[in-house]
């Protein structure tokens, strides 16, 4: 293999990635042309893909605030995606400046904007990983999650639009349940999936064009997105769309107007409690 070929092969230059062509729908331009044509052939599929990008978002930006103001101070990313403005860890230092996040992202181009990642408040912490997250174990045994977080204590657990791109071939549960296993009780898991459940037919397409495209996914029913949170307590209101969850006035206006709707943000959210 000559280096560019290998460059392009670490790069996955060869096939859309689902933090690029998610940094697309958000309007980000750290994205190739591969993506934004896998993203333009979605869109026409299913229209909602970026009110769907901008719900999720929004929702996570909620649920890491939930989190920080249940005392948690420790955060662990998993899919972090291409860096937009404000950050997970910007807003959890927000409310806890002395709150210490790790990121893991699988895509090298991530890694090379990893530096908006570790602008951390001086009370703080962050650490970025390059890592997959079919591979718990690299992650948990890292060191940047072992000198950066206190896995005796409790960790809110990040896992963001990133298993609707898991087909159940790569055993998704088994790799939520050890993820979370290793984290200390009172440990928050904070979840988000594509689902077809509002519009079968239209999601049907749209995972038939991403696979032909080059991309793999699987979205996922109420019922099989509920299954990640086994053996954690729900917090109300459970597993919801994330527009109904503990929505800020931003989001009720946005719903006022028609934009966030069921079948056009198409997405099951909840955070979960380890017990």
């Amino acid at each position: 293999m000559t280096d560019d070929a290998a460059t392009r092969q670490r790069l996955q230059q060869d096939r859309p990635h689902g933090a690029r062509v998610y940094d697309y729908f958000l309007g980000g331009k750290d994205n190739l042309a591969i993506d934004r044509q896998a993203a333009e052939h979605l869109l026409e599929a299913f229209p909602g893909f970026r009110t769907a990008a901008l719900s999720n978002r929004m929702w996570m930006h909620r649920a890491a605030r939930y989190a920080a103001e249940q005392g948690i101070t420790q955060f662990l990313d998993i899919g972090t995606g291409i860096p937009t403005s404000p950050n997970l860890h910007e807003v959890v230092q927000e409310v806890a400046p002395q709150a210490r996040i790790v990121y893991a992202d699988n895509d090298p181009i991530v890694l090379g904007h990893s530096r908006a990642l570790l602008t951390s408040g001086p009370e703080g912490k962050t650490a970025y990983l390059e890592a997959d997250v079919t591979d718990p174990r690299s992650i948990i045994e890292s060191d940047e999650v072992q000198e950066t977080l206190d896995l005796s204590k409790p960790v809110a657990l990040s896992l963001v639009g990133v298993f609707h791109y898991l087909p159940d071939a790569l055993k998704p549960y088994h790799l939520v349940k050890q993820l979370v296993e290793p984290l200390a009780p009172g440990s928050l898991l904070i979840f988000s999936h594509c689902t077809p459940d509002f519009a079968p037919d239209l999601w049907e397409r749209a995972i038939q064009v991403y696979k032909a495209d080059g991309g793999d996914a699987q979205v996922r029913s109420k019922e099989e997105v509920t299954r990640f949170f086994d053996g954690l307590e729900l917090v109300e209101p459970g597993v919801s769309v994330p527009f109904q969850w503990h929505p800020d006035q931003q989001t009720e206006d946005l719903v006022a107007k028609g934009e966030f709707t069921d079948v056009m943000c198409s997405l099951w959210v909840g955070v979960a409690k380890k017990p």
